[in-house]
């Protein structure tokens, strides 16, 4: 589907704009909502794979485009959105069925005693200086995409790109920095 008219266009841009806000706000909403008796304490480790597929594919997008190949650049960067999708849906499905996990919490009471807090120490800093990061990027990143790929979808590859710059660094960060934080906080699952 080709995008040359304006009204499309603008359509467009209202969707994306749309996507930006009523996804954070429906995770956010959706983080409230507990469904009990129902088990997906294995989705963590799945999503964090899912983070770490998405960050190699869109290595290999970058690659490939800078071999000249948009053809196979295109098959990356569409599924990179599939996963970073799926990923989504997982996460909101996982912290809708699990009590939250407190970083440290050792013996699982859901609060830091002394003990816990000391062994920390400052890797308890690095741990939410990372998740806050991102968790802020994984909102930012929602727009930067969506407009990064819709530039592309209508071939003005010079915006593509000037956004490319913006999108690109920050959509790896969110994926590395997932896999990382689930490495982190892996451990203090009950």
């Amino acid at each position: 589907m080709e995008l040359t008219d304006a009204s499309q266009i603008k359509k467009v841009k209202r969707l994306i704009l749309s996507l930006s806000i009523v996804i954070p706000l429906a995770v956010a909403v959706l983080f409230k909502v507990q469904v009990k008796g129902v088990d997906l304490s294995f989705l963590p480790s799945i999503y964090a794979v899912i983070n770490a597929l998405t960050a190699i594919t869109l290595l290999l997008a970058v690659r490939e485009i800078k071999l000249g190949n948009r053809e196979n650049h295109r098959k990356y960067i569409r599924f990179s959105l599939l996963l970073s999708t799926l990923f989504l849906v997982m996460y909101v499905l996982y912290h809708m069925t699990s009590a939250s996990t407190l970083y440290g919490d050792i013996d699982h009471s859901g609060s830091l005693d002394i003990l816990e807090r000391t062994k920390l120490g400052v890797m308890a800093y690095f741990y939410y200086i990372l998740l806050i990061s991102h968790i802020v990027l994984s909102v930012a990143v929602v727009p930067l995409v969506l407009y990064t790929y819709l530039w592309a979808w209508m071939g003005n590859f010079t915006k593509h790109k000037r956004w490319t710059r913006f999108a690109f660094p920050i959509w790896l960060y969110v994926a590395v920095s997932g896999v990382v934080v689930y490495f982190m906080i892996s451990p203090f699952y009950a």
